[in-house]
């Protein structure tokens, strides 16, 4: 039976997804192409309303599986269902994020607090291993387990992700069960995932919750994505659960990501040994360099994401004036836009290789969706914070929406392209949706942006 004919489902579930097309603005219709792009932010904001109501129509209800449970995964150019529809932690607790964060954002996108306890049920009935804890990483539709490498593996990243929307789902909804499902996974990675030996938290373990202290199929124990990500969700928890324990690990969290994982050239290291020693391969020659690329590079749209998510942390647990942080995540943003922006068209290109004086050489110049509405929401927060800076990023960030507008929102059929079209064109017809790609990283940029803008 294919995902088409499995999702028609009962009346009862019909009468719910009608009352979702009716009061998602932009559901079961056509983007609306943008205006010109103005040069102030207000119109900006207008333009990016418009664009939001388009991509959450197109979501949802689409992608809820009322039969199985959760989230479908698979989505093509058309925004339609195709593919396998197996179901990451990472993506189902993202969109229970978005439909979560979507809900409190305005009273017009209420409705879609429906969708994210249809999320959370899924979480916590189909995903979280009742026998040993934590969230199995990776699942078939029907809720069977996917091993890697024969083994069934959990990482920090996805529980991470997990807590993050569950944790946001409480502050939406006030249902304590989400919450005490997200304390129970806190405290799960806290046993099981942290190192109090060298600090941070390991990213793979076995089902029991068995850290990998050597790493998982020749990728290292530690890294910077899981990292920026426990971070991200332990600010989200602690907001509606402010606990010493919480404040106390994104305190040390946010001291790793600012003082050991970022180099002192201003830039990530992705990937270390336990005692954080980086993983670089700067040294080798350049066919192993490129041959280990996802291992060591410089990765521009997760610098100019953390230092949001820095910021975020540093204001969530009450360091309002912190300096040190404050200088860290203002140079990762300004090494970025450096190495990394496209002055011709816009843009953030995907990555780099860092060299021995210090300099980035580009070596990928595709223009991956969530880069760009990362940049997005950073530059707007740093052209509050430094307003007169030289940078000019106020003018940065109109430069940036523009390039989105041309080459990254898909006007005709909404939503973003994969790649953005400039340098990939071929992107027209790449899928809408994956256990990699959904509406978390655009939906929390174009929320944050418009909130930011209209607050003067």
């Amino acid at each position: 039976m294919n995902a088409r004919s499995r999702q028609r489902g009962s009346p009862v579930r019909h009468l719910w997804m009608l009352a979702l097309l009716v009061v998602i603005p932009g559901c079961a219709r056509r983007s609306p192409a943008p205006p010109t792009i103005p040069g102030d932010p207000a119109g900006i904001a207008q333009d990016m309303a418009a664009v939001l109501d388009a991509e959450l129509g197109r979501w949802y209800p689409l992608c809820i599986d009322s039969v199985s449970g959760g989230f479908f995964s698979d989505v093509n150019f058309r925004w339609e269902l195709e593919g396998p529809q197996e179901k990451k932690i990472v993506t189902q607790a993202r969109h229970v994020w978005t439909c979560s964060r979507a809900a409190s954002f305005d009273p017009k996108y209420r409705p879609l607090l429906a969708a994210a306890a249809h999320g959370v049920r899924y979480l916590g009935g189909s995903m979280w291993d009742a026998a040993y804890g934590g969230f199995f990483e990776l699942v078939t539709r029907d809720g069977e387990v996917i091993p890697d490498g024969g083994k069934v593996i959990k990482t920090a990243y996805g529980n991470a992700f997990a807590i993050y929307g569950l944790a946001a789902f409480y502050g939406a909804s006030g249902d304590t069960a989400a919450l005490h499902l997200a304390q129970a996974c806190f405290r799960w990675l806290d046993v099981h995932s942290r190192d109090p030996v060298y600090g941070g938290y390991f990213q793979f373990l076995s089902r029991t919750g068995e850290p990998y202290a050597e790493g998982w199929q020749g990728t290292p124990p530690k890294d910077q994505n899981s990292s920026i990500h426990l971070l991200e969700s332990f600010t989200e928890l602690y907001r509606v659960w402010p606990d010493s324990l919480v404040r106390e690990r994104i305190a040390s969290l946010l001291a790793l990501v600012r003082d050991r994982i970022t180099s002192e050239d201003g830039y990530m290291n992705l990937f270390f040994r336990r005692d954080w020693t980086p993983v670089v391969y700067r040294a080798a020659p350049p066919g192993v360099r490129q041959e280990h690329y996802e291992m060591d590079h410089v990765s521009f749209g997760h610098d100019i994401e953390t230092a949001y998510l820095m910021l975020e942390a540093a204001a969530a647990i009450g360091a309002r004036r912190d300096s040190a942080t404050e200088a860290v995540a203002k140079r990762k943003v300004d090494v970025a836009l450096r190495y990394g922006w496209d002055a011709g068209r816009g843009g953030l290109f995907d990555g780099g290789f860092a060299e021995a004086d210090g300099r980035v050489r580009v070596v990928r110049t595709t223009k991956e969706w969530w880069a760009q509405a990362e940049a997005l929401n950073t530059l707007l927060l740093m052209s509050r914070m430094y307003p007169a800076d030289t940078a000019d990023y106020r003018g940065l960030f109109c430069a940036q929406w523009a390039f989105c507008v041309r080459y990254a929102i898909d006007r005709e059929r909404g939503g973003w392209y994969w790649d953005a079209l400039d340098t990939s064109p071929s992107s027209r017809r790449s899928p809408k949706g994956s256990i990699w790609k959904a509406d978390y990283h655009t939906g929390r940029s174009l929320m944050n942006c418009i909130a930011r803008i209209r607050s003067g």
